[in-house]
């Protein structure tokens, strides 16, 4: 072992889409922000503060497509991976360094079924629900609680 570590455990919502880039060797490459959250408050002023930072994810190859398949804007998701500085060259010919996470195991968090099916499921069943309570509440008014 080297005796170095180079590992990122990410938790964030997605920014943007997958954004995809295809090779001619069938590899491909798929790019998408992702936004973490730091809130904590401010001892001074007793204020809730909020910081953003924004994390440039890479996955490779079916990775890629999965991502580019299931996630959307907003979407949790866990990413873990490692820090990686690429170095390129603008159009005007200066140098420019970009940080990027590259992205070697990831989980969902947002299940969209799960998601669509508790949209239904709580709004059919709260008019029934309700009407349920105020039913009981007139039926037992000799109750002492």
């Amino acid at each position: 072992m080297s005796g170095t570590l180079n590992k990122v455990m990410l938790i964030g919502h997605l920014g943007d889409e997958v954004k995809m880039h295809y090779f001619d060797d069938k590899n491909c490459v798929g790019r998408f922000p992702l936004a973490t959250n730091e809130t904590y408050t401010n001892k001074q002023t007793n204020e809730r503060v909020s910081n953003t930072e924004w994390h440039n994810i890479v996955v490779r190859n079916k990775a890629a497509e999965i991502c580019e398949k299931y996630l959307s804007k907003g979407d949790k998701v866990y990413i873990e991976g490692r820090i990686k500085t690429r170095k390129w060259t603008d159009d005007k010919g200066m140098e420019r360094y970009s940080t990027e996470i590259q992205c070697n195991d990831f989980t969902f968090l947002t299940n969209k079924n799960e998601q669509q099916q508790g949209q239904q499921i709580s709004s059919t069943q709260q008019v029934p629900h309700q009407q349920a309570q105020s039913n009981t509440s007139e039926t037992n008014d000799d109750l002492p609680f």
